[in-house]
């Protein structure tokens, strides 16, 4: 049995609930069940609308009492969520007919009188409790927020993510609500008189099952396990002269930093979005500026400890490829008989055999449009702001080139592709005159199949496994990638087998 996880604190005002419901919204998902008890007029309706506009990004969002419609429903940009308030539910078998029982799966439930239902409250959920607080003034209020089953973690993450921000100096600093990504990561900007920063709540990477090897897929192709990664690559970037935010504080153990934040000035423009050629060539410039140095394996975190950078061996690009075998092909109703299997994974591995023999660097591995900031008031390839990199690992030097150039949320054109490709081969010889353009293009062809072979099988289980299906949209995208660098000579093993065993995507 899991112990509950509670703790209390003083909330002055609206502006401080406000600040808590943002606070608790970085570390809830889809699922989860917040409880919102205490008298009438103690503020549960000002939390929950608090929590639902932040979500929403909109300050000015209506969002009425569901004191007689029951339940509102809301389709948020992270998640749907579902206001309820049972103060009118006299019997717990009407929750059947607005839909509370069961709770939908994938939405968040705020959930104001649970009292007045408590058999139809899950075991795992966090219960909001408030009260007056007169003595501090008429807008104060107590609260006690308490985890119960596997909610207990997250309430306690709340208490240390509350603790964190305070010692930091941004209590009471505004809350805007920021874009996930598809990790488990979360972010924020906290916003006061001198600036804006960026919150990350960087929990540690959960373990799933040891299925390779005896090894999870995250650890199997060393994907970073906490945010120590972060900020050891951050700092050797920027000690080189690469924009990576600056860290202003940090909490390496829990998982919480607060860093520089580059705004919002993209490498896209357009609907549909397009890439802005000259920050684009900015982008190629300064991977081609990262390739021309000689990069350690190990960096310093924090005294005495350091941080090594793994290894992007052929195990791990291996695994990675499998994943077409493990989720794209049942996707898409092919069958492979263990044969077809073992022939796949054959012909990859003598074909990773050339990157595996190839210099290394440091493989920043997301370097895409979306995690790019164009910071204009820089100058030279200090322009190109990098915000991902703590899955950085030693690799094929042609990697990341294939992320920004293959974009996968985005259409690169072929010709744009081919212009900035011969740019940074042509700035490599200017400084390397033993840099061997044809083995490059070669290591280029390569590393863009087996990334984009990773892409198809992440896409089918972001939707079969996690429920994501907007990731499909991408699929038709990266097939035409694909099929570029199948057409290089090298890969012709390669293409001959997806041509017999690979049916192309929907749309």
């Amino acid at each position: 049995m899991i112990v509950p996880a509670t703790f209390s604190l003083a909330l002055a005002n609206e502006t401080a609930t406000a600040h808590l419901m943002a606070d608790l919204a970085l570390l809830i998902g889809p699922g989860d069940v917040i409880t919102l008890s205490g008298d009438l007029g103690a503020g549960k309706t000002a939390a929950a609308r608090a929590m639902i506009r932040y979500l929403a990004g909109d300050e000015a969002l209506e969002v009425p009492s569901p004191t007689f419609t029951l339940v509102q429903a809301y389709d948020l940009p992270s998640f749907p969520l579902l206001h309820a308030d049972l103060y009118r539910v006299s019997n717990p078998l009407e929750l059947e007919e607005i839909g509370l029982s069961p709770l939908p799966e994938g939405t968040v439930a705020l959930i104001e009188w649970p009292e007045r239902a408590p058999s139809a409250l899950p075991a795992d959920r966090i219960d909001l409790g408030l009260n007056y607080r007169a003595a501090l003034g008429s807008t104060a209020r107590a609260a006690e927020i308490t985890g119960y089953g596997k909610a207990a973690a997250q309430v306690a993450r709340l208490k240390a993510l509350r603790q964190f921000v305070e010692a930091a100096g941004y209590a009471d600093a505004k809350r805007l609500r920021m874009p996930g990504d598809a990790s488990t990561r979360s972010y924020a900007r906290l916003v006061r008189g001198d600036g804006v920063v960026i919150l990350m709540n960087s929990p540690r990477r959960p373990d799933g099952p040891a299925i390779y090897h005896g090894k999870s897929y995250s650890a199997a192709v060393h994907l970073a396990e906490d945010v120590k990664a972060f900020v050891a690559i951050d700092g050797g970037l920027r000690e080189r002269g690469f924009s990576a935010p600056a860290i202003h504080h940090a909490d390496l153990d829990v998982g919480f930093l607060i860093t520089e934040d580059f705004g919002t000035a993209g490498f896209i423009e357009g609907n549909p979005p397009r890439p802005i050629p000259e920050r684009y060539e900015a982008a190629t410039d300064m991977l081609a500026a990262l390739h021309r140095e000689t990069l350690p394996e190990t960096l310093p975190l924090a005294p005495p400890l350091n941080y090594t950078i793994p290894s992007y061996d052929t195990d791990a690009l291996l695994v990675e490829a499998g994943l077409m075998l493990e989720w794209y092909l049942p996707d898409r109703g092919a069958k492979l008989d263990p044969e077809k299997r073992t022939e796949f994974v054959t012909i990859w591995r003598d074909l990773l055999s050339k990157p595996a023999s190839a210099p290394r660097t440091w493989v920043l591995r997301d370097f895409h449009s979306p995690n790019l900031i164009w910071l204009g008031e820089r100058q030279g390839i200090a322009r190109v702001g990098i915000i991902d990199f703590q899955d950085a690992v030693m690799g094929p030097v042609s990697y990341d080139l294939v992320s920004l150039l293959q974009d996968a949320r985005i259409d690169v054109p072929e010709q744009l592709e081919l212009a900035l490709l011969s740019r940074y081969i042509k700035t490599r010889r200017a400084s390397d005159e033993t840099f061997d353009t044809s083995v490059f293009a070669e290591l280029y062809a390569i590393m863009s199949a087996q990334r984009n072979t990773r892409l198809l099988g992440t896409f089918a289980r972001l939707n079969r496994r996690d429920g994501k299906p907007q990731y499909l949209r991408h699929q038709p995208r990266v097939w035409t990638y694909l099929s570029r660098s199948l057409a290089h000579p090298a890969l012709s093993r390669v293409r001959q087998w997806y041509e017999l065993n690979v049916p192309p995507p929907v749309g």
